[in-house]
């Protein structure tokens, strides 16, 4: 099926499963709505961002795959927080090991973003240098403004203070703080959310976020494949 938005209920699952996330609850009343209101239409988003992204140049110059929609169970093994059911609907397209983008539907709306999260110290390290250099810095910095001013957040685990012997009046300080980086953009149930509109809303997104992470790719900022039978130094 074509899709055609997310009905407004679908928010509304969302506000009562955080008032009320326990397994009974979501047996009796919330299993039905999650699946008509809000699974099977991010299916059908999905699968149309599939279809556009690998019939453009997107998909030739990075070899993107199919748009994945997760599940709506949470892993809580490592959480103090045990509610057993996400608040959100995500979806994503993985481009390079850590380097994607990204979707999820919430009670607030919709948000979109392309995401850099590395793993290892390793890839952290390297994007630091990177934005340290002259050239490659000032480059990042320019895609972040132009980002910014087409209402993109720039977010993403980041230290507090900042790095190691970064001094406190470096021009691109607070681009030396990320540890991960998301680029993205939100947008509430009056940008037509309930119409087609929110399918053009991602892919506009993601098309605009496309310089950053062509950035972090051109500087194999992400974990690199293992070559049987070579270490990897650390």
């Amino acid at each position: 099926m074509t899709f055609s938005g997310f009905p407004p209920s679908a928010l509304r699952l969302y506000e009562d499963l955080a008032a009320d996330n326990d397994k009974e609850a979501w047996r009796l009343r919330h299993r039905e709505r999650y699946e008509r209101d809000v699974r099977a239409p991010m299916d059908e988003l999905a699968a149309e961002l599939s279809t556009y992204f690998k019939e453009s140049a997107f998909r030739e110059s990075t070899g993107a795959g199919e748009v994945t929609v997760l599940g709506p169970v949470r892993d809580t093994r490592m959480s103090h927080d045990k509610s057993p059911y996400k608040t959100y609907q995500g979806a994503y397209l993985d481009l390079l090991p850590c380097l994607g983008l990204w979707v999820h539907l919430d009670r607030h709306g919709l948000y979109a973003s392309g995401r850099w999260y590395p793993y290892a110290g390793a890839e952290v390290a390297r994007y630091r240098a990177a934005v340290e250099e002259e050239d490659g810095g000032a480059e990042l910095a320019a895609i972040a403004g132009r980002l910014e001013a087409q209402g993109f957040t720039l977010g993403g685990d980041r230290l507090k203070s900042r790095p190691r012997g970064v001094p406190a009046d470096h021009p691109r300080l607070g681009l030396l703080r990320h540890r991960k980086i998301d680029a993205g953009r939100r947008f509430g149930p009056d940008a037509g959310l309930h119409t087609a509109r929110a399918g053009e809303l991602v892919r506009e997104t993601w098309q605009l976020v496309r310089p950053l992470l062509d950035w972090v790719a051109a500087r194999e900022l992400t974990p690199q494949p293992r070559e049987r039978g070579v270490d990897v130094p650390s």
